[in-house]
């Protein structure tokens, strides 16, 4: 047999194997390809970044806790080791079900990916409620580039308010609104309020960061809804030992940059003036949930999630799966658990939809999905956060280390538990923060990005 014959032989050979392609490199997309490791399938993840994104720590690297490698290591290392795994970077435009195939373009250009099973993880994006202007000045945090924009528009404030001479304006930019109060909005209310009153109280020589005005804003009638009373009350305190302002009941009805405006539920508006705002309000799918509803008429619901089988598949398309945010089960909360079990879950109904064709066998009957919780965490500030686990409800430092011991435990790659370990230690038991590179052009650049990608999938 020739060379040519051999290599000819050989892409026939992988030709026949299940071809699986995965969307989204996230928990759902990550940890369904980990899962067929060992399943007699070719997968090919294409993902539009680069890497794997830890994205419950992002407020970190907002505030120069954490550098954003020890939160989003390249996928490509990640899955290095798994030789049934090829990586494409690229924005997935649409989903053919009728050609079981995906399109993607990277650049200038478009690739093709054939499949005979999908799984579909893109994620979600920050949902403005119908309000999309509002992110120029109040940019969500869904992504690394949101994270560091957010970090230079925080120090830039500060830097700013050293300068200026106008009292007001300095009231203006020491003033932080975080909008969102669930475990985001608390957690990056509570940060500030520490990079503020800890980290720079004597980093200037013109003004008291001590004296940082930060509002944590939502229209909801307590902080973190999801939880048991006793905890969000616990949060509130810890909050107001902080210096926290909690504006509950309040409707965001204007963002621009100067400020936000307010309408509290009597119907009255006011303004709180400020020049760095954050928004945790919502989320919304990933846009490529309604293409893929059009072209399999699947429905979505108002966050523009595909309601989907016990299986985790579209109605009517069993070869494709969504998971994560993307996915509406059963009112299945938007969380890493919920992703990384609706990945796993997905990859034994492919491995064991491979092994029935590769044997001539129909596809096997399938067991709906069932979600284990396993619990719900926030931290407010540092020896202190809130956390539930089954019946068990802990609050203050016990809370704090259990939720230290589980967001190591998912960490991905050993480096990146060991260096985040040694900046937690650096960050909570002295003042400092080793991540606090910015600049203004960073800002501009990360905001730019951001729309710019925002509009791709529309544009197609």
């Amino acid at each position: 047999m020739t060379v040519s014959e051999m290599t000819v032989t050989g892409s026939s050979a992988r030709r026949t194997r299940h071809r699986v392609v995965v969307i989204g490199s996230g928990f759902g997309g990550l940890f369904a390809t980990r899962a067929l490791a060992d399943a007699d399938v070719d997968i090919t993840l294409v993902d539009r970044t680069s890497h794997h994104l830890f994205q419950p720590l992002l407020y970190q690297v907002a505030t120069g806790i954490l550098s954003e490698g020890e939160i989003a290591p390249a996928i490509r290392l990640v899955l290095e080791d798994q030789d049934n795994v090829t990586v494409r970077m690229g924005e997935v435009y649409d989903i053919d079900p009728a050609t079981r195939t995906v399109r993607s373009r990277h650049g200038d250009a478009d690739s093709v990916l054939e499949y005979d099973s999908l799984v579909v993880a893109a994620g979600a994006r920050q949902s403005y409620f119908g309000n999309d202007h509002f992110a120029e000045n109040a940019p969500g945090l869904k992504s690394i580039d949101d994270a560091l924009e957010i970090r230079a528009r925080i120090l830039g404030a500060f830097e700013k308010a050293e300068v200026t001479d106008d009292p007001a304006e300095r009231r203006r930019l020491l003033t932080f609104v975080v909008v969102g109060a669930g475990p985001t909005g608390v957690e990056m209310a509570g940060e500030v309020a520490e990079l503020a009153r800890r980290t720079l109280a004597k980093a200037y020589r013109t003004i008291d960061p001590r004296e940082a005005r930060i509002v944590l804003v939502d229209a909801a009638p307590t902080v973190l809804p999801p939880f048991a009373p006793a905890l969000q009350d616990a949060a509130a305190d810890a909050l107001g030992r902080l210096g926290v302002e909690v504006e509950l009941g309040s409707v965001v009805t204007g963002v621009d940059a100067d400020g936000v405006t307010l309408r509290s539920a009597d119907g009255a508006e006011r303004r709180i003036e400020a020049a760095c705002k954050v928004w945790s309000a919502g989320v919304a799918a990933s846009p490529l949930g309604a293409v893929l509803a059009d072209r399999t008429g699947a429905d979505l619901d108002r966050a523009g999630r595909l309601l989907v089988e016990p299986d985790l598949s579209v109605p009517g398309h069993p070869d494709i799966f969504v998971v994560g945010d993307m996915m509406n089960r059963d009112g299945l909360p938007g969380v890493a658990q919920v992703a990384i079990q609706g990945g796993r879950h997905a990859a034994a109904a492919i491995a064991a939809d491979a092994r029935a064709s590769a044997a001539g066998r129909p596809r096997p009957k399938r067991a709906p999905f069932r979600y284990r919780d396993k619990g719900s965490m926030a931290v407010i500030s540092r020896f202190n956060a809130v956390a539930a686990v089954g019946r068990l409800e802990l609050a203050g430092t016990l809370g704090w280390f259990l939720w230290l011991v589980v967001h190591l435990a998912y960490i991905v790659g050993f480096r990146s538990r060991l260096t985040t370990t040694v900046s937690w230690t650096w960050s909570f038991l002295g003042r400092s923060r080793p991540q606090f590179t910015a600049t203004d052009q960073q800002a501009k650049a990360r905001s730019a990005l951001r729309e710019r990608a925002d509009r791709v999938l529309l544009a197609s």
